[in-house]
């Protein structure tokens, strides 16, 4: 019972703070990035979780690719990284009313994977985004898991990382879908960890694509393994 009032709260809280931070995003575009960095560091308070990080991250990779369970993933990424995401997400998203204007003061790259061309454009946009000094945020997953394992990955990443000869950080989180749960309407208090692993040179491994993926894999069954021992 206490989940589900705590999600009630979250629901609430996030109806409320998202369509300010959208529309003060709008109003001072130029310091869109402090304002959403305010707001996800807010969400600790309010959603009532801690972070604990181990490995740093590498400023040299422009391409961040993360594990995918939970809509707080976004939020905690968004608290953790001194630089500028840009993330990439599926068209769907943009057209929710209100709050898919998220995506626009902060420039996102929304793609409609139906479309054939959708990739030209991820590569176009990401590029773009890259030269103006951004980091790429991605989930290769393309949508969200239960958590326990991942899911298959997707094409976008390889082709980014490959086409636009980018240096790979993968990122493990663990802890978001228990925090809050959108599926089954939970929301708890708890810890969130995320693991920044070594950087991934696509030039130096044919495999790295899969390589990568192992490599994730391990360290979230790790983690879900050995939950206390990563402080």
């Amino acid at each position: 019972m206490l989940a589900k009032i705590r999600a009630v709260w979250a629901l609430v809280q996030l109806s409320i703070t998202i369509p300010v931070t959208i529309a003060l995003m709008y109003l001072f575009n130029s310091h869109h990035r402090a304002i959403r960095k305010r707001w996800a560091m807010l969400q600790t308070s309010l959603l009532g979780y801690t972070l604990q990080t181990q490995g740093s991250i590498d400023p040299e990779a422009k391409l961040l690719v993360m594990n995918h369970q939970s809509l707080l993933d976004i939020v905690v990424m968004e608290a953790l990284h001194p630089g500028d995401p840009c993330w990439v997400a599926k068209k769907e998203i943009e057209n929710i009313p209100v709050f898919g204007h998220i995506m626009h003061p902060p420039k996102m790259i929304s793609i409609d994977r139906s479309d054939r061309r959708s990739m030209v454009k991820l590569i176009k946009l990401a590029k773009e985004r890259i030269e103006q000094g951004r980091v790429i945020a991605i989930f290769p997953e393309g949508t969200r898991g239960k958590g326990d394992k991942l899911l298959k990955f997707q094409e976008g990443a390889k082709a980014l990382a490959e086409k636009l000869h980018l240096k790979v950080q993968p990122v493990v989180i663990t802890g978001t879908r228990n925090i809050l749960d959108s599926q089954h309407f939970e929301a708890r208090g708890g810890v969130v960890r995320v693991r920044f692993l070594d950087t991934v040179d696509p030039s130096a491994d044919e495999n790295w694509y899969e390589n990568l993926k192992t490599t994730m894999e391990n360290t979230l069954a790790d983690e879900l393994a050995n939950p206390s021992c990563h402080r």
